[in-house]
């Protein structure tokens, strides 16, 4: 893996503490270590975490645009701080329980890689550290679209 610094903190936070060096599922891991920051941001009230979510999704930019250059590669699938970002929106707003946890996890996972609509268009159109963001971003907006729909209905 080309030009990567463990002793630098954007290359430390861009590949999810490590875990996107994982040789298998490296996006898995990556969004794994988001239930933390989940923890965190749910605490927040709705309007405080979309503050940090959108706090979180600008430094992500910068952070995957500059670790992606380093690797020479975009959107190399080490870099996770999208997905720990991404999970982060597909529980925006919900509680902090097993059972939302859990289905956030799995439909997070599965528009991530299936990338549906625009989550696919974003990810085929955006460059740089936005294209690398974008489609968990709105996987994870779409995520949260379904689970809150599920919500009130149940």
């Amino acid at each position: 893996m080309p030009k990567l610094n463990w002793f630098n903190p954007i290359h430390w936070l861009s590949l999810g503490f490590g875990t996107g060096l994982a040789p298998k599922a490296p996006g898995t891991f990556g969004t794994l270590v988001g239930i933390p920051f989940v923890y965190l941001i749910t605490q927040l009230t709705w309007q405080w975490q979309l503050i940090a979510l959108i706090l979180a999704t600008i430094i992500g930019i910068f952070l995957c645009q500059y670790t992606a250059k380093a690797m020479g590669e975009h959107d190399h699938p080490s870099i996770v701080w999208d997905e720990i970002v991404g999970y982060g929106f597909a529980m925006f707003a919900l509680p902090f329980e097993a059972i939302w946890l859990i289905a956030a996890f799995i439909l997070f996972r599965l528009f991530d890689i299936w990338k549906p609509g625009p989550i696919g268009w974003s990810d085929k159109k955006l460059t740089g550290g936005t294209g690398i963001m974008m489609d968990d971003v709105l996987a994870g907006i779409l995520t949260t679209a379904i689970l809150h729909i599920a919500a009130y209905f149940l």
